[in-house]
């Protein structure tokens, strides 16, 4: 299983663009093959900074998300609405079996 982490900050002019945008790519993404769970949420201690969680099944899904000229786009977009560069974190994970 493959977890990703990211967040973007947004400047106070692009907040609302930056979230239906955020909220369009996360919805259509759910939908790609090998998506488990795909999610933006709002930061409470600083509301301009969206964080997202995602859950892949494996690498070969995380490259085809990747690849989808829709996740381009969305990447380009977000980098110009941004504050400041957007920061992803890439994990494999496994359950510990507990």
């Amino acid at each position: 299983m493959i977890i990703i982490t990211g967040h973007v900050l947004a400047r106070p002019d692009s907040i609302d663009e930056l979230c239906a945008l955020s909220l369009d790519h996360v919805r259509r993404s759910r939908a790609e093959p090998g998506c488990i769970s795909h999610a933006v949420h709002i930061d409470i201690e600083d509301p301009l900074r969206l964080v997202f969680l995602e859950t892949w099944s494996d690498r070969e899904a995380v490259g085809a998300h990747f690849a989808v000229p829709e996740s381009l786009a969305f990447v380009k977009a977000a980098r110009g609405l941004a504050a400041e560069p957007p920061v992803i974190a890439v994990y494999e994970a496994r359950p510990l079996g507990m």
